[in-house]
This record gives C-alpha cells, sequence and structure tokens, in this order.
C-alpha cells in the first residue's frame, strides 16, 4: 500500500480512457451506480477506500497551497486597504 503523494501518470491514464472493456461496458450500459463497489468487488473497494485517504493528489496539493496564497493575499488586501 502507498503513503504520501500520487505521481499523475499520463500513460496509464490513457490506457484506462481507451480499454476495450470500458467501450463495452459503457456501450452496452452495465456500469454500476457509484457506491455499488462493495457488492461488485469488495475486496477491491475496500483497497480503493484506504489507498484515497492514506495519499494525496499532487494537483490537489498544489491547489490547496494556491488556494491559501489567494486568502492569505486577500486578508492583506483588507487589512491594508
Amino acid at each position: 500500500m502507498k503513503f504520501g503523494i500520487r505521481m499523475p501518470s499520463l500513460k496509464k491514464s490513457i490506457a484506462a480512457r481507451t480499454s476495450v472493456k470500458r467501450l463495452i461496458r459503457h456501450n452496452l450500459g452495465l456500469k454500476a451506480p457509484r457506491g455499488y463497489g462493495w457488492i461488485t468487488d469488495p475486496k477491491k473497494a475496500a483497497y480503493n477506500r484506504i489507498y484515497n485517504r492514506t495519499t494525496k493528489d499532487c494537483s490537489s496539493i498544489f491547489l490547496m497551497g494556491f488556494a491559501s496564497f489567494i486568502l492569505f493575499t486577500w486578508i492583506l488586501v483588507s487589512i491594508f486597504a
């Protein structure tokens, strides 16, 4: 199990969106609704839940830093304006 920051992979992202299995599932309408992972594959659902709670996406860290920067500058402007 990985802990820490997830690094994005363009190759894996494209491969996941262009797989034959995904195309067939989407075209036939065989997708289960969100939250049904516990029914369809409980082992994978448990792994994904732990993985997503123990790792952070690198873009979310960047956006969080950017948001705090914007908030900090807004506070400074409101104090000194």
